[in-house]
């Protein structure tokens, strides 16, 4: 048996993001040096296809400016991307429930993947009848 031991300073438990009302992705304060998020980086983001009843999203942080990549906005100290159509068409309800993920990275084919583990959280009724009022 071969053993290796994790180091405890290499694991972020607070890194998250959060689906917003406008439907853009807010990265926590504890994510943004866990996933070295900076202004000049944009983030691709994929679902599992062997999976249908997988719910999390997979992305790649990279540095280039693509296409087929969401671009990452600062606002003050706060990072985003606007994934709202994202959101739309893969029919993810952020504006009748509260869509938190966990982010963790993982290896997949020997590459760097983060996985966005995804947590519902049903709005109590007061709340979303605000939203539908905006």
């Amino acid at each position: 048996m071969k053993l290796k031991f994790i180091e405890a300073d290499t694991i972020s438990h607070k890194a998250k993001a959060t689906i917003h009302q406008t439907g853009k992705l807010g990265f926590s304060t504890d994510a943004v040096p866990y996933l070295d998020i900076t202004e000049n980086k944009s983030i691709r983001f994929a679902i599992n296809e062997d999976d249908p009843n997988d719910d999390n999203l997979y992305g790649v942080i990279i540095t280039e400016d693509a296409g087929s990549a969401f671009k990452i906005y600062k606002a003050g100290d706060y990072f985003y991307v606007n994934t709202k159509g994202l959101f739309d068409s893969l029919g993810i309800e952020y504006k009748q429930k509260r869509i938190i993920y966990d982010i963790i990275k993982i290896k997949i084919e020997n590459d760097e993947i983060i996985k966005f583990i995804k947590r519902e959280i049903i709005k109590k009724e007061k709340e979303s009848e605000d939203l539908e009022q905006q």
